[in-house]
This record gives structure tokens, C-alpha cells and sequence, in this order.
């Protein structure tokens, strides 16, 4: 999905900074449209959309694409990155810049690491802490300051309106009608098509006030504007002189107000969803408004390699987790587990993890796998 709006490229909706070709110039080999199977993961998905990069964007991913390889090929299109780095990711200092930040490298890429701590104050007076370590190849600090990349970061949520706007304010909530593989091709084209000219027209509004925040320009309004030439057969074909057409006009006369700074938890409403367990981080349940925002800049861990690496060790917490895992599992060893009762049993892990962590113990033989979601020991051989 390439989206026009004067923001970040972010890995999930893919939208991005500055002008260009909207979803109609592409053609269908250019960019595939197919439901990806469960064994490819989203860096590989990422990965067919590289081609649509140029030098004049910037990409934001969450700590779910940190790869050495995919932080090669995302700079080898000449884009700039702003994104999340695992905690266990270590990387060597080569020089500390004025504002906290130290220059980098990951393979054979020059980054610039920012760690910082957010505070959070509520309108009800609710206090959360949470931290960001983001990797970024705007290595200028005077030119990116740190604190407005992990401002810019924040923006990064934005995608979940392109949901939104797709399920909610053009579908209303509906399914799609089509009942074989290539008529849901055609109805998600369409819906991409529409939702990409759409938000082509809102940035041209926007640009043609200068200052106008394209996040004011409601896509509602839009679309609604959209829809009404087409029902009522008139003013559909834009004036000449008229640079921005109906639709921008009434996007421009009717602009939100500045948007409100918020948080909530995630959550997943979905009741068989594997993903709707979550751990509590503190965040409240509830949307709520931000009154102030703290963000400090965190200095570099005193002690670092010198040379770049991608370590994902055992932690102490899953060493221990997995040690119970395997005593629950041998307690009992012609029971099979579901992964939900040993997720239960444990009590400080959310069933997502665990289904990860049970499928690669499987992966490695400590642990048996018998069917989908339930595992058992393995057996122990009788001493000869």
C-alpha cells in the first residue's frame, strides 16, 4: 500500500515521505497483491515491497524487522530508516555525538544509535514508563536532533488509520462479497485504488495551505465528497483552473482539529485470536489523553564489542522458563500439553510467546511435539 501523505514509510502500511506514482501507475506484476502463507514472516513480505523505495523517503519499523540483512537492502535503495533494536542487540560505540546519540555500525552499515526513556503523564494523572532504542541513518544530530526522531517514531501507530479507513469507513464493517481467490484480488485492488487517490487528494489539499498538517484532513470527509459526485452525476470531471477539485475544497473547509496526543494498551478483541493474551505493561485499558510527554535521552551502555553482532542469547528469565517447561512436561510425560495450559501454569507469560517458545524447543528437540498446540516430553531412553 504507497500512501502520499507527507509522513514516514512504515513497515506495515508501507506509507512514505514526499510524492509520488499513487497505486494506479503500478501495474499488477509491480506490485503483487496475494495473501502470504504462514510460514513466511513479515521481513520477507517486506521485502517484495524494496522496489517501491527511493532516495527521498524515510522508513519506520517496529523491533519485529531488526536483521543485518534487511537493514542492508532497505539503505541499499538509497532510503533513510528510523527504527526499533532489540535490547539484546549489541553494537560498538565509534563515536558519541553531542546530543547522547554514538555513531554505529550494523554489517557494513553506518547508523547512529538513540536510546531514551519516555515518561508519560495522563490526564487522570496515570504515569507510564517505557523506552525506545532506535537505529537511524540520519547520523547529522544537529540537523535530526534525537529527540524529534523518537517524536517522529511515535508516528509510526499511524498505520492502524489506513485499517481503519479501509475496514470501517469505505467497507462499513462488511466482508468481501466475492467467494473464490481472484474476485478477492479485484475487490482489494479497488479498495486500495480508491483509498490511494483518496489520500493523494488530501495531500494536495494540504500542500496548497501551507502549515496544514495533512493528519487534519479527515478521510471521512473525503470520501464522503468522493461519493457524492458519482451518486448526484455532477462536478465529476475537475475544473481546469482548479488545482485541488470538490473534494479538497470540503476537506480544506472542514479540518480537524490538531490531533490529541493519547495512549492505550493493545489489545486484541478477537476471542479465538492467539494474540489477545497480553502481559500487563502498565498502559491503561482505555484510551486516554496525554498531558505531558518527558522524553530523555539515555547515555550508551558502559561496556560494548568492537566489532558488530546480531546475539540473541537465552535470557535468564526464559532459562528458567524453559527448565519449568521441561519439569511440568516430565511430572507428567504421557500427558499431552496444550500449549494454553502450560502458558496457564506458568503465569507470567502471554500464549503468543509461549507458542513461539514451545515451537522452537520443539524445532530443536528438547521438547515433542505430537500435533498442532500440544507437546509432551520426550522420552527418555533406558540406560543399556
Amino acid at each position: 500500500m504507497v500512501d502520499r501523505r507527507p509522513h514516514a514509510h512504515r513497515a506495515g502500511d508501507r506509507r512514505t515521505t514526499g510524492r509520488r506514482r499513487n497505486a494506479g501507475q503500478h501495474d499488477r506484476g509491480d506490485l503483487p497483491l496475494r495473501s502470504r502463507p504462514t510460514t513466511t514472516g513479515e521481513t520477507a513480505c517486506a521485502k517484495r515491497l524494496l522496489h517501491l523505495l527511493r532516495s527521498d523517503m524515510l522508513v519506520l519499523w517496529d523491533k519485529g524487522f531488526d536483521g543485518n540483512d534487511f537493514i542492508t537492502a532497505v539503505t541499499g535503495t538509497g532510503a533513510q530508516i528510523v527504527g526499533r533494536l532489540r535490547s539484546n542487540r549489541r553494537v560498538p560505540i565509534l563515536s558519541l555525538l553531542t546530543d547522547g546519540s554514538y555513531l554505529s555500525v550494523i554489517g557494513s552499515v553506518p547508523v547512529r544509535i538513540v536510546d531514551a526513556q519516555i515518561t508519560v503523564t495522563c490526564a487522570d494523572g496515570t504515569v507510564f514508563n517505557a523506552s525506545y532504542r532506535l537505529v537511524t541513518t540520519l547520523t547529522n544530530a544537529r540537523r535530526h536532533p534525537a529527540g524529534a526522531l523518537v517524536s517522529l517514531y511515535h508516528q509510526r501507530w499511524e498505520h492502524e488509520s489506513a485499517y481503519y479507513a479501509l475496514r470501517h469507513t469505505i467497507l462499513r464493517g462488511r466482508v468481501l462479497r466475492s467467494g473464490d481467490p481472484v474476485g478477492v484480488e479485484q475487490e482489494m485492488w479497488a479498495l486500495l485504488t480508491l483509498y490511494q487517490l483518496l489520500r493523494t487528494v488530501i495531500v494536495d489539499a494540504a500542500q496548497s495551505r501551507p502549515g496544514t498538517d495533512p493528519d487534519r484532513c479527515g478521510f471521512t470527509i473525503a470520501f464522503h465528497a468522493a461519493r457524492d459526485p458519482v451518486i448526484q452525476a455532477e462536478g465529476v470531471l475537475p475544473e481546469a483552473l482548479d488545482p485541488i477539485g470538490t473534494i479538497g475544497r470540503r476537506v480544506l473547509a472542514r479540518l480537524l482539529p490538531p490531533r490529541r496526543p493519547r495512549i492505550s494498551t493493545r489489545k486484541v478483541k478477537s476471542p479465538i485470536s492467539c494474540y489477545g493474551e497480553r502481559l500487563d505493561d502498565g498502559r491503561p485499558d482505555t484510551s486516554r489523553a496525554i498531558t505531558r510527554l518527558d522524553i530523555t535521552l539515555l547515555p550508551p551502555p558502559p561496556a560494548l564489542p568492537a566489532a558488530s553482532r546480531d546475539e540473541r542469547p537465552i535470557a535468564p528469565a526464559d532459562r528458567r522458563r524453559q527448565q519449568r517447561v521441561l519439569a511440568l512436561l516430565h511430572h507428567d510425560p504421557d500427558r499431552p500439553w496444550p500449549a494454553r495450559d502450560i502458558a496457564r501454569h506458568l503465569g507470567d507469560i502471554t500464549l503468543n510467546t509461549m507458542y513461539r517458545q514451545l515451537s522452537r524447543w520443539s524445532a530443536t528437540g528438547l521438547i515433542h511435539k505430537i500435533s498442532p498446540g500440544l507437546y509432551t516430553a520426550v522420552p527418555t531412553l533406558p540406560p543399556p
